[in-house]
């Protein structure tokens, strides 16, 4: 499988080989995010732990 996107911004890029698959994790902010992202994180968290 050959997924391309045409972005003509660039944005922060992780790449991640596990076994013969690569994966490629493009990262984006919302300019209107209303929380930070350590804010988003301890809410996933939260939940995360909630649902034990």
């Amino acid at each position: 499988m050959n997924n391309t996107a045409t972005n003509t911004t660039t944005c922060p890029t992780v790449r991640k080989q596990i076994g013969k698959t690569t994966y490629i994790v493009r990262v984006h902010f919302s300019e209107t995010a209303k929380e930070t992202m350590e804010d988003k994180i301890k809410r996933m968290l939260r939940e995360e732990v909630r649902k034990m």
